[in-house]
């Protein structure tokens, strides 16, 4: 690998035109080499903007790319994404490392991408960016308020404890959806099974894996009630709050997963929005907890400038 490694990013994408233009936006400017999109669903306005830019792969994941590739379609998206992760990694041979993300995750470096990936060890084939979790604002303003994650496993639950005082049993760092993050995957490397969230080599877990300190993963899992409640359905069924996800304390232990603690919430009176304003909303109380721990991130993403700037027709 050069000692200025490049690097680029992989989604798999069923969204607006917007939306997928945004994200490839930030991360353009951030400095990918370049971007694999994989659109879940047809997008023509989107793909029209996407094709003709050098540094910008898009595939329409349509039936014939399924029957071509695959055999036939997965019909969960999680298998879905894991294989388009390994259809880019296969082809990635223009940079030295691939991300895969999703397009309401954004990276967000305290400093040089490519000098943090330059210090990482040769033996290092894994580097994992933690998310911090986007919460939904009560004003307008472009800022966005995140809750980070807890990198001290000792202290985590304690602190969890005190800033969530009723639902603390059942969030994993305080969060609705992963905590896991995302990884870097050195590029080039034989027999890589990939995943969403980790990697398998010849029988070992993640080779060499490194956090990255000096970076967050911006996930805008949740912007505001309407949007969670927009989502909710799906992700208690197939995504990030279905059944099979484990709790962060065990069932036997009087524990409950989020999709079983939902169920009871959504047969109680206002039991769901008692939630979300407890946990999703950036009130000044859970602002000032969080801050208390250090736990407090709030950033401008600015997402339109950059949009227009690397996709100017669209505005037009």
């Amino acid at each position: 690998m050069s000692t200025t490694p490049t690097w680029g990013v992989v989604a798999t994408i069923k969204a607006s035109a917007i939306d997928i233009l945004n994200f490839v936006a930030h991360h353009l400017e951030l400095g990918a080499t370049h971007v694999w999109i994989y659109l879940d669903a047809a997008n023509p306005e989107a793909k029209a903007q996407l094709k003709p830019h050098p540094q910008l792969t898009v595939v329409r994941t349509g039936d014939n790319y399924w029957q071509k590739t695959r055999g036939k379609k997965p019909p969960m998206h999680q298998p879905r994404q894991s294989f388009n992760v390994r259809h880019a990694y296969n082809r990635a041979k223009k940079v030295d490392w691939l991300l895969h993300i999703d397009v309401d995750e954004f990276l967000w470096p305290d400093r040089s991408i490519t000098e943090q990936l330059a210090e990482l060890p040769e033996e290092c084939l894994v580097a994992r960016v933690r998310p911090a979790e986007a919460m939904a604002s009560e004003d307008k303003t472009d800022v966005i308020h995140f809750k980070s994650f807890i990198a001290d496993s000792t202290l985590r639950k304690r602190i969890v404890a005190e800033i969530y005082p009723n639902f603390a049993p059942y969030l994993n760092n305080g969060f609705v959806s992963h905590v896991a993050g995302k990884m870097f995957l050195r590029t080039g490397q034989k027999d890589m099974a990939i995943k969403i969230h980790n990697v398998m080599q010849n029988g070992q877990q993640n080779p060499g894996q490194v956090e990255l300190r000096d970076m967050a993963l911006l996930h805008l899992h949740t912007t505001g009630w309407d949007h969670w409640m927009q989502s909710f359905a799906y992700r208690h069924k197939k995504g990030s709050y279905r059944d099979e996800l484990g709790s962060a304390v065990p069932e036997d232990q009087g524990g409950l997963n989020l999709h079983k603690l939902f169920v009871h919430l959504a047969e109680e009176p206002d039991g769901l929005r008692q939630f979300f304003q407890e946990v999703c909303v950036a009130t000044p109380e859970l602002r000032a907890k969080l801050a208390a721990h250090g736990l407090l991130r709030s950033h401008q993403l600015d997402l339109d400038a950059k949009r227009r700037k690397h996709f100017p027709a669209f505005d037009m």
